[in-house]
């Protein structure tokens, strides 16, 4: 193993650190709709995908290329860089976990690298063609392109499954879910673990332990894939529950298209290098298969809530990132303060979130009546105009105005609307 100073293995423990977050942060992305939909049970879904993680994380090593050798210029980069890039990175997981949103890891981690990076060296530190060709198009791109292969494969598997009975046709795509849900287990391995494994090189190479352009060694490999499944293990229930049954309701042939549209993108992306993020892509899947079952929907205010935090993760992870880098700039003290920062950051987060424990036991359970999500300005649009229900045929009762009042949200109403004519 290369020489290693303490401020070097504190990064790289911090590093393993972020595998292992964004293990239970992403299981989601895998498993959520396999287990919303009951295809397998939550504990073993997630020890499936544990073991696939790790797999995949021996599969390639391109990904990792893109993070050590083209993000950041690695002349100049020191240790602590680095580590105030994780910094943000965990935080930003955490946080996002707390409130149950499957925001990316990758984008957390690349936004701490170049906020620690320009803070540290300023504005030439960063590749920005790298960032752009294969961070920021990507990022847009795999939603989309997941979203549109999602949707129309669902379109297919009810066309293909119309002649046979519901019950038949549901066993059979829970089985096909399986299959998917461990294929977009192991491109998860292939790309998500490969960013740790980016990341501790490039320490290495700042630390003098590595020469520049080095691969990353067979330790780093082992140690960042056994991070993630552990990760993974744990499972990261908050964001299942969310991805599962807060964004659209799922049927086994919509899990199936999802999962296997997703692992097609995040493979595809893994072999050409980009640094996908895996979140983005299933995400995206999953709004396009509710999108394809006719008479399916997709909660739009969950959703919406979804791509801020999309849209904030880059920056927010950088400027906590910058901020700890200018803190460690005051010498050992700073980084000592910044280490306490963190752990206690790490801590006080793990508190909040014992008040409302959601685990293996009720991640599929559903909010209790009167706690629906209120409804968005086009559900009460739609609400204002739709037509009330009326009386059955050949009654002689009208609909009261109790009864049209409550097809309508307050919001959408000033006044009482006149009670529909019997039929």
């Amino acid at each position: 193993m290369e020489h290693i100073t303490l401020l070097l293995g504190i990064v790289i423990i911090t590093a393993l650190v972020f595998d292992f977050t964004n293990g239970f942060h992403d299981t989601a992305n895998a498993m959520a709709t396999t287990i919303s939909t009951g295809a397998l049970k939550p504990k073993t879904a997630v020890a499936m995908s544990a073991v696939l993680n790790l797999v995949g994380a021996f599969m390639s090593v391109e990904v990792a290329k893109t993070i050590s050798k083209g993000l950041v210029n690695e002349e100049g980069i020191q240790p602590e860089v680095i580590f105030a890039a994780l910094v943000g990175a965990i935080l930003w997981n955490l946080v996002t976990w707390l409130v149950g949103l499957p925001s990316s890891s990758s984008h957390a981690l690349m936004g701490g690298l170049i906020g620690a990076a320009v803070a540290s060296a300023g504005m030439g530190a960063v590749n920005g063609s790298v960032v752009v060709t294969k961070v920021l198009i990507p990022a847009i791109a795999a939603p989309l392109v997941a979203g549109f292969a999602a949707y129309l494969a669902t379109k297919v598997t009810y066309k293909v499954g119309k002649g046979m009975g519901e019950k038949t046709s549901a066993k059979g795509y829970r089985a096909g879910q399986i299959a998917s849900a461990g294929l977009v287990s192991l491109a998860h391995g292939t790309n998500d673990a490969q960013k740790t494994m980016g990341i501790i090189t490039l320490a290495l190479v700042a630390g003098g332990a590595l020469a520049p352009g080095s691969n990353p060694p067979v330790w780093v490999i082992v140690s960042a894939g056994m991070a993630i499944a552990m990760g993974t293990y744990l499972g990261g229930w908050r964001i299942i529950r969310t991805m599962g049954s807060g964004l659209t309701d799922l049927q086994p042939q919509q899990g199936f298209a999802a999962q296997t549209s997703a692992a097609s993108v995040i493979l595809a992306s893994s072999h050409l290098g980009f640094s996908l993020s895996t979140t983005h892509a299933c995400s995206g899947a999953v709004m396009g298969s509710g999108l394809g079952r006719k008479g399916g929907v997709v909660r739009w205010s969950t959703a919406s809530r979804m791509f801020m935090a999309w849209g904030l993760t880059l920056p927010a992870a950088a400027l906590v990132s910058a901020g700890a880098e200018l803190v460690m700039r005051t010498g050992d003290i700073g980084v000592a303060g910044v280490t306490v920062f963190l752990i206690g950051s790490c801590v006080a987060i793990w508190l909040i979130s014992r008040r409302q424990v959601v685990d293996h036991t009720n991640v599929n359970e559903v909010a209790p009546a009167g706690a629906e999500e209120p409804a968005g300005a086009v559900t009460t649009a739609m609400a204002a105009v739709a037509v009330p229900p009326t009386a059955a045929a050949g009654s002689t009762a009208a609909v009261t105005d109790e009864e049209l009042k409550a097809t309508i949200p307050a919001s959408a109403t000033a006044t009482p609307a006149a009670p529909a004519a019997a039929v």
